[in-house]
């Protein structure tokens, strides 16, 4: 199978740990992605709400150096920068781009930012859920700061994908507002089926969509259902209703693989062949099933 996943933090859990991206316990290493035909992996840097200034830039590099080393010792990881290198893989390899969760690794200015892409990032998450430089958080709600909209600019001049998911309303209009080219909802599900905060509604989700931008299908289970115990079905419930809202050519993963806990059902890696075959059981057609998993994603980061 092909897959491209929006969003992932298992670099920084190999980062506190001291664990190998290549073989480990985690929800998500390299030796079980050998089987798939295509593969491509956001690998985010997530920066906790109490780290701020110096030490988010620091954290960041820490954790950027980590991705460069690995993929220097292993042929199998490969470091994108551009669409272009996307079309070299060959099967087994893992494509991983570089992103960031929360835009307090830029500490305030723009030539930071600058420095970040040329580090490789291709997506940022303007906020975690506190606030930081840039805007509010779903936790600490509000708009843009000076800074914040200087540096949604920079983003859309330089290409690099601006990401929505954590951002609270206020914040996500405001960006809606202040900006032109497409917005990512990297790791985020359906607010009308989960009411949780971190979730979209609807219109947030068709102004994605209109935008040409894409929304990632989070595994976390409070994102997938308020009661009860959450599973793949659930996972499928939120892609078709995306579906049903137009989103053929928006929808794509964002399994939030090591960055919460995963439904019974839903293994890590190891589990995305048994949830592309239940997308295909409940009446997807390969080429769709195709889209969500891989091409939509990558038409995207074609487009940067």
């Amino acid at each position: 199978m092909r897959l491209f996943d929006l969003h992932c933090d298992t670099l920084g859990e190999c980062l506190r740990t001291g664990k190998s991206l290549v073989r480990s316990d985690l929800q998500l290493d390299l030796e079980r992605g050998r089987s798939f035909s295509r593969w491509a992996q956001c690998f985010a840097v997530w920066i906790p709400d109490e780290l701020r200034g110096e030490e988010a830039v620091r954290y960041f590099d820490d954790a950027a150096d980590l991705l460069e080393r690995e993929a220097a010792r292993c042929p199998q990881l490969c470091l994108i920068r551009s669409g272009a290198e996307l079309d070299s893989l060959e099967p087994g390899q893992c494509g991983a781009i570089l992103t960031v969760e929360s835009g307090a690794a830029v500490n305030g200015s723009l030539g930071e930012l600058r420095r970040l892409y040329g580090r490789g990032v291709r997506m940022m998450t303007l906020t975690w859920n506190g606030a930081n430089e840039i805007g509010g958080g779903v936790r600490e709600p509000g708009p843009l700061t000076a800074f914040g909209r200087e540096a949604v600019r920079e983003m859309e001049r330089l290409g690099m994908a601006i990401d929505l998911s954590h951002a609270s309303e206020r914040l996500f209009y405001d960006v809606a507002g202040r900006t032109r080219g497409p917005l990512v909802a990297s790791h985020s599900n359906a607010r009308s089926l989960c009411p949780h905060p971190r979730n979209l509604t609807d219109e947030q989700f068709c102004l994605i969509r209109d935008r040409g931008g894409l929304v990632g299908l989070n595994f976390a289970p409070g994102f997938l259902r308020s009661q009860g115990k959450a599973g793949q079905e659930d996972v499928w419930r939120h892609a078709e209703h995306f579906l049903s809202l137009g989103g053929e050519r928006t929808l794509a993963i964002g399994s939030d693989f090591d960055g919460t806990d995963l439904p019974e059902d839903i293994a890590g890696l190891g589990s995305m062949e048994a949830l592309r075959g239940l997308f295909l059981r409940r009446g997807c057609s390969e080429a769709l099933v195709n889209r969500i998993f891989f091409e939509n994603a990558q038409e995207f980061f074609h487009s940067l």
